[in-house]
């Protein structure tokens, strides 16, 4: 049997700070290539619980007309810097895509912070709480480091040295900027239409029933989704807590079994495409950000 603490033990010989490029890529790429998805799917999900950001999303009209795209977009876009590093040939030219992408809308650094924090956390905490073993510190601390030197190449102003105080700022962010809205909703809505586009009826319909589950109740109340009743929440906690045993135990069936592609909309993905082509449709018109809703804290 393969010795699934193996690649830990070496992660935990490098350092997080001069090695996170590294020690990023094996534990989002091959410690964690199903559950590190569903957390990057998650943070994609609760930046859309902000008023200012879902209002930029839902008049780009992106996720209404061509919800998958942006998906692989950005999960291209992040793989190129993940698996070449940032400051390589393919990684450079994949963060003047999205600085290009972003340069078309009003956005607020503090806005941008945000969202930048979710990619650090929100793999983190799926992880911690459904993969098939907790992140080290040793790997949260690399993706702060990975995700920190991204910021600076967007030029996001006023990111935290360290890792607590970014998480504190994340959580603080959401307490005071969660808040209702009708882009949120609508938003909100047409990630659950795209994640559960993936599979066809009946699993379909239990996919739609379940993926609300994934979220918190401010989450839930700032998009304006119900609940989930009972029965989707026994069914989402067994079926996760399955996939983490099964994942244990046989990681390279799993692979198999799990992996999707990585881009739906580009058939020939990872060959045959022109990576300068990736970002938002080149005739949708620029938006400019509305004023944020008041908003109300919220507790966790």
């Amino acid at each position: 049997m393969r010795d699934r603490f193996a690649t830990l033990r070496h992660l935990e010989t490098l350092d997080p700070k001069a090695d996170h490029e590294e020690i990023h890529r094996i534990s989002s790429d091959r410690e964690f290539p199903w559950d590190y998805g569903r957390g990057l799917e998650v943070a994609i999900w609760r930046t859309c619980c902000v008023p200012a950001i879902s209002e930029v999303l839902d008049g780009s009209g992106e996720f209404a007309l061509r919800a998958q795209k942006r998906y692989d977009d950005t999960r291209i876009l992040l793989g190129e810097m993940v698996r070449g590093g940032y400051d390589s040939a393919r990684g450079r030219q994949a963060l003047r895509q999205i600085n290009n992408a972003h340069r078309r809308f009003d956005i607020a650094n503090e806005d941008m912070l945000y969202v930048l924090s979710t990619f650090v956390f929100e793999p983190v905490r799926w992880i911690d709480r459904w993969a098939w073993r907790p992140t080290s510190e040793t790997e949260r601390l690399a993706a702060f480091y990975f995700f920190a030197n991204v910021g600076k190449r967007m030029n996001i102003r006023d990111i935290p040295t360290d890792y607590p105080t970014f998480e504190a700022f994340n959580r603080e962010y959401e307490r005071a900027r969660f808040d209702r809205a009708p882009s949120n909703h609508r938003v909100g809505t047409a990630i659950i239409g795209l994640y559960a586009s993936w599979y066809r009826r009946p699993v379909r319909d239990l996919v739609c029933a379940t993926l609300p589950c994934r979220l918190d109740d401010p989450a839930l109340d700032a998009l304006g989704l119900a609940r989930p009743p009972r029965w989707a929440r026994a069914l989402h906690h067994a079926g996760l807590r399955g996939h983490a045993r099964a994942e244990r135990l046989a990681p390279r069936l799993m692979t198999r079994l799990m992996t999707r592609p990585t881009a739906r909309t580009y058939p020939g993905y990872p060959s045959g495409y022109d990576l300068a082509d990736i970002g938002p449709h080149r005739t949708a018109p620029p938006v400019r950000q509305r004023p944020a809703a008041r908003t109300q804290s919220t507790e966790d």
